[in-house]
């Protein structure tokens, strides 16, 4: 199928197919396998990259860890660091990462966790406040590749579009460190 058949077979925002096609592409075209931890996003990443034929060959998991428990049963997230730094911080998207690459078979694995809104910010987290994470298999555990992204208040789709683009972006092989 090409890639203006999947265009016009989707639901998805075409900007969010085309991404997902580049990561798909250069991501089967080295052999890496992916994994997503997702919160703010709700799947929407793994949806995009799963629109794409082929993605089987690329997308090893995907975990929507909307709640903190989720965050803590499936990722191995500690209460500790979501009760010292919040579910929307970086330490938690490191977290989230570093989880999402061991209980899967990956080789990179990019987190997600932000606040969509309308409700949920405040004055030091802003609705649109999204924090994203990359774990590298057999990287340096105490490199942190993790940043804090401020979208502004684009309402909760644009948001979470946003967020859905950089962390496609992220999980380019050749993608800069945040």
């Amino acid at each position: 199928m090409t890639t203006d058949a999947v265009k016009a077979d989707t639901i998805l925002p075409t900007a969010l197919v085309e991404a997902a096609q580049r990561v798909v592409d250069a991501n089967r075209a080295i052999g890496r396998r992916i994994a997503l931890a997702e919160s703010c996003t709700g799947g929407l990443v793994a949806a995009a990259i799963t629109e794409i034929p082929g993605s089987s060959e690329v997308l090893d998991a995907g975990f929507v860890t909307y709640a903190n428990s989720a965050k803590m049963d499936l990722l191995r997230v500690s209460s500790e660091v979501l009760d010292t730094f919040g579910s929307v911080s970086v330490a938690t998207a490191w977290a989230m990462a570093q989880g999402a690459l061991d209980v899967s078979g990956a080789d990179v694995a990019v987190a997600i966790t932000g606040i969509a809104g309308p409700d949920g910010g405040s004055e030091k987290k802003p609705v649109g406040t999204v924090v994203f994470a990359r774990a590298e298999k057999n990287a340096d555990p105490g490199h942190v590749v993790a940043d804090r992204r401020q979208f502004g208040d684009l309402g909760r789709g644009g948001v979470r579009l946003q967020a859905a683009l950089c962390a496609l972006e992220l999980l380019m092989p050749d993608s800069p460190e945040l």
